[in-house]
């Protein structure tokens, strides 16, 4: 029996721009539910602060599955930021760097109700001041396929070369991002980015990174072809 699964939008995405991905997994019957986030929930989180607010949605939807469906764990399916956001969330090391809670309210341990997680073009790392600080955390503490007994999937697409003049919104994003703007990513971020050491790393080619992308993105049903079958 396949596991819950537990979307997580992406930065700044509301919860309803994912109601066509889960609709096409309930049809798999892929049971689950997507994080209730609206935009004014990421105002807080603006500027690279503190995202313990999306966290604490985070826990709140994956115990109501849990409950809903009698499970003793989920799958997280996370898009774009919410990749690493969900590693933070996974963890046990307090995540206080912001001084907004304390150690004991900074931990999560999601790894307990955790069976896998699926980043889909989530930018993993970051030269950007403000986010390489959530980033370094992350990165610092649970660098690549941290936990041995959770299953890793990360899901870059290949849709867009960056070029400084061409493409200059993707050439942009691929240099805050990685340092380098002349390479291959979904638009936003680069393939190199997108994965993780460790994991089982894919690259969708013709992918774009976002659901109000023109063509393909990552819950496209053609895309979800290719990484469906790695939810446990």
């Amino acid at each position: 029996m396949i596991l819950p699964t537990v979307i997580l939008p992406g930065y700044f995405a509301r919860g309803t721009d994912y109601v066509a991905l889960a609709e096409i997994l309930k049809q798999k019957g892929i049971p689950g539910a997507i994080v209730p986030l609206r935009k004014l929930d990421w105002l807080p989180t603006l500027g690279g602060r503190s995202v313990v607010p999306v966290l604490r949605l985070i826990h709140d939807t994956v115990q109501g599955v849990l409950q809903k469906y009698k499970s003793d764990r989920v799958n997280l399916l996370a898009h774009s930021a919410g990749g690493w956001i969900a590693r933070i969330y996974l963890g046990d090391i307090p995540y206080t760097i912001h001084g907004d809670v304390t150690a004991k309210d900074g931990v999560w341990q999601g790894r307990d109700r955790v069976a896998s997680l699926i980043s889909l073009g989530t930018p993993h790392v970051s030269q950007e001041r403000w986010t390489k600080r959530n980033l370094d955390f992350v990165n610092n503490n649970y660098p690549g396929a941290f936990y041995s007994d959770l299953k890793y999937v990360c899901v870059a697409g290949k849709a867009v070369y960056g070029k400084q003049w061409e493409s200059w919104l993707a050439y942009n994003s691929y240099k805050l991002t990685s340092g380098e703007g002349n390479t291959w990513g979904d638009g936003i971020t680069p393939i190199a980015a997108a994965h993780l050491a460790g994991a089982t790393n894919l690259t969708l080619e013709g992918v774009m990174h976002s659901p109000r992308s023109p063509g393909l993105w990552y819950g496209s049903p053609e895309a979800i072809a290719h990484w469906v079958d790695y939810l446990v």
